[in-house]
């Protein structure tokens, strides 16, 4: 298994220039390809304070120029927000200016306030999901392609910005079971976030995917699976829940996006708790927060319930600062690590492989 770097490029504080987030962003994508970080993943929102990054393949390409061996991906295109032509072809350029080094990570989306002005049906979004993975395999499969579908029509094209080495690796984000069945049949690689809770819950969301798996006559055992986490590394019980209180602000604007609940002040989301919410100090031990020691127990725990291939990270969220999230994403491969694979062993021995790994090996 290998780690990651997530950004979800928002912020808390009325003012923060637009600018400062983005430049504090490939800054970290910077740290993490000299760290030795395999893939730097970007997320898509739209029209608030929770994420101001509309574009994550614009961003992978703004990235490529900035790094060397990095993978880079969006985490994720909402696909049903594009016509899908376009997108296709900003796919097959990104692909090339980062000489092949796109991830793509896709998902139908969730939040009604964003389908509602690019006016998209949210109910309509999965089988437009389905539809355009369609289309990207005759894509890039022949040199021209037509397709006619009950969500899109083409008319015989040729998309002439190509990948690479062919269509890149697919990672599809979401707990349901539609996205994991839709993984099991394809070949991609299901990706989840293990939100405010600790390993129990990695374990439990793992098993509803391998029941997708074998319910599409996929071994499960051999199943890759990305989980997001939040971090940060601090020996000052203060700042740890400091970082816990923008983690929990990050949840609670993703929490009332789903519920069609958010509330705006203009272009900053009010904050309302959460649904079911726990207590501050409760999140604190269910994230990976704390001193090296700390977390590095805490992650061998979730490495071990969840069996990841791939753990991609939050460093820096809401409110919390730039300068801590480059230190913790150095303690994170230069003390914690080490930690984790005196525990589990070496890293690369972990987890089933992506689907990528296993071809090349």
């Amino acid at each position: 298994m290998h780690f990651g770097y997530f950004g979800l490029m928002g912020y808390r504080e009325r003012g923060t220039p637009p600018q400062q987030v983005f430049a504090e962003h490939i800054e970290q994508v910077r740290h993490a390809d000299e760290l030795g970080f395999e893939i730097a993943w970007f997320a898509e929102h739209h029209f608030s304070n929770y994420c101001i990054c509309p574009s994550p393949l614009l961003m992978a390409a703004r990235c490529a120029g900035e790094t060397k061996r990095i993978k880079l991906g969006p985490a994720v295109v909402v696909t049903p927000l594009y016509q899908p032509a376009r997108l296709l072809a900003e796919i097959g350029m990104v692909d090339c200016v980062s000489n092949g080094r796109l991830v793509l990570g896709v998902g139908s989306g969730y939040q009604p306030y964003e389908f509602e002005r690019f006016g998209q049906d949210l109910m309509q979004s999965r089988p437009m999901l389905e539809e355009f993975l369609e289309m990207l395999d005759l894509a890039f499969a022949e040199e021209t392609f037509a397709y006619d579908g009950e969500q899109y029509q083409l008319p015989s094209t040729h998309i002439s910005a190509r990948p690479v080495n062919g269509i890149p690796e697919i990672w599809v984000a979401g707990d349901n079971e539609f996205g994991h069945r839709l993984c099991a049949r394809r070949g991609h690689v299901p990706m989840f976030t293990g939100r405010w809770w600790g390993a129990a819950y990695q374990k439990e969301v793992r098993d509803r995917i391998a029941e997708s798996f074998v319910a599409e006559g996929r071994d499960p055992e051999t199943m890759p699976l990305g989980i997001q986490r939040f971090m940060c590394v601090t020996d000052n019980r203060r700042d740890a829940l400091a970082y816990v209180d923008n983690a929990r602000h990050q949840m609670r604007l993703a929490s009332a996006l789903r519920r069609r609940a958010e509330v705006m002040d203009g272009g900053m989301m009010i904050e309302e708790p959460m649904v079911n919410e726990i207590p501050l100090e409760e999140m604190a031990e269910n994230l990976l927060v704390g001193d090296c020691e700390t977390i590095a127990e805490r992650l061998c725990g979730e490495i071990r319930a969840g069996r990841p291939s791939h753990m991609m990270f939050h460093f820096q969220v809401g409110g919390s600062s730039h300068k801590q999230a480059l230190q913790t994403m150095e303690k994170l491969m230069t003390d914690i690590t080490p930690l984790v694979e005196k525990e589990l062993g070496p890293l690369a021995a972990l987890g089933p492989p992506t689907p990528a790994a296993a071809a090349a090996e």
